[in-house]
């Protein structure tokens, strides 16, 4: 949902491309032409959002997650085709090649396909309870705001990170109902969005150097915080447990801490902290050494795929290097998505995520990811 960059090879030569109402009669390929419209490989950046935010509420993914990824990716691509159709005038002066502008596919089409993936999103939203409608109306409504209104002004990188923000919130609400423990890596994503954002701004006319300068500054505090493994709240586990166990053997667990599944401590009002959902979290400092080295290792992969394009971009943020520069921020964001899942303890899920980085990169040598 960035700006775009023009690939290399989509400029047509002069005196040898067809008109415009004769390619989009007879083009050979219409289905290359959604593909371009819609940046299909950027979707491999989407369903890491839904996952890391169930992680965030320690919660596996469930049947209700897929309705996150599903709904995630219809308003995604919602945003992609309004994206172009709000910019049809403009692409068609500078990226004459795009599927609007070239004549591949008529503004209407887009439009409506815009229309129709967003109703979309949201009953799936819908399907999946109010929790999940609550957070996917407003990512909705952001993304709409973004393409017709707030593009070109100040607000336009912040609304953009408010709307991968909502996007990890949405995967949270969807698959518990609940969204507060996953605010902070919703902040931690937004933060490296509105870095990129910031970026794409300058890319088809270069720019200063402060804004790659930022955005690499932002990836190295997001590295070292995405790195670190918090204290990990312990009272939602044992919390699923004590509800399933007779009344007796929980009072048998709390009278023999030593048990296996015990609660590790007490309270003031002498309930165990695992023992109903109002007890207060117990927290473990020390983090699980498999999940700590795996966040680590992934936040170093989201390094060092976006400080080398910020920093040429930096040493001179020409539009071929600051065109880069975007690529590679949109591609750190899976190993970024992995990196805040597996610093919830999600080992298995994060290397899931990880997983859609080669994947995107392959399709992303067919149709440009911006």
């Amino acid at each position: 949902m960035t700006r775009r960059v023009s690939d290399a090879g989509g400029a047509t030569t002069a005196g040898s491309a067809p008109s415009p109402q004769r390619r989009s009669a007879d083009h050979p390929d219409r289905r290359l032409a959604w593909a371009e419209l819609l940046r299909l490989p950027a979707l491999f950046t989407v369903p890491g959002d839904a996952l890391a935010g169930a992680a965030a509420t320690a919660a596996a993914p469930n049947p209700r997650t897929l309705l996150a990824i599903g709904s995630s990716l219809c308003l995604y691509e919602a945003g992609m085709a309004l994206n172009d159709w709000a910019d049809r005038e403009e692409d068609a002066a500078e990226r004459p090649h795009r599927p609007l502008p070239s004549g591949r596919i008529h503004p209407a089409a887009a439009l409506s396909a815009a229309c129709a993936l967003t109703g979309a999103g949201l009953a799936l939203a819908a399907r999946a309870g109010r929790p999940a409608l609550a957070v996917a109306a407003p990512l909705a409504a952001t993304i709409w705001a973004y393409d017709l209104a707030l593009k070109h002004t100040p607000a336009g990188p912040v609304a953009m990170a408010t709307a991968r923000g909502l996007d990890l919130l949405l995967g949270a609400a969807t698959t518990t109902g609940r969204t507060r423990e996953a605010l902070g890596p919703a902040a931690l994503l937004g933060t490296h969005t509105l870095a990129v954002t910031a970026v794409s701004r300058q890319e088809t006319r270069g720019g200063t150097p402060l804004t790659p300068l930022a955005a690499l500054a932002a990836t190295g505090l997001l590295t070292r915080l995405v790195g670190r493994r918090p204290a990990v709240a312990t009272w939602r586990r044992s919390t699923v447990r004590a509800a399933r166990m007779p009344a007796a053997a929980v009072g048998a667990r709390e009278a023999a801490p030593g048990l296996p599944g015990a609660p590790a401590t007490r309270h003031a009002s002498g309930h165990a902290s695992g023992a109903g959902p109002r007890s207060r979290p117990t927290y473990d400092p020390a983090p699980q050494p498999p999940a700590a080295a795996l966040g680590v290792a992934l936040a170093a992969a989201y390094a060092a795929t976006a400080v080398r394009p910020y920093f040429h971009a930096t040493l001179n943020p020409s539009p071929p290097l600051t065109q880069r520069a975007v690529t590679g921020g949109i591609r750190a964001t899976i190993p970024l998505q992995a990196a805040l899942t597996a610093r919830s303890g999600a080992g298995a899920t994060a290397l899931l995520v990880a997983a859609l980085a080669p994947l995107g990169r392959r399709f992303g040598r067919q149709v440009s990811l911006t």
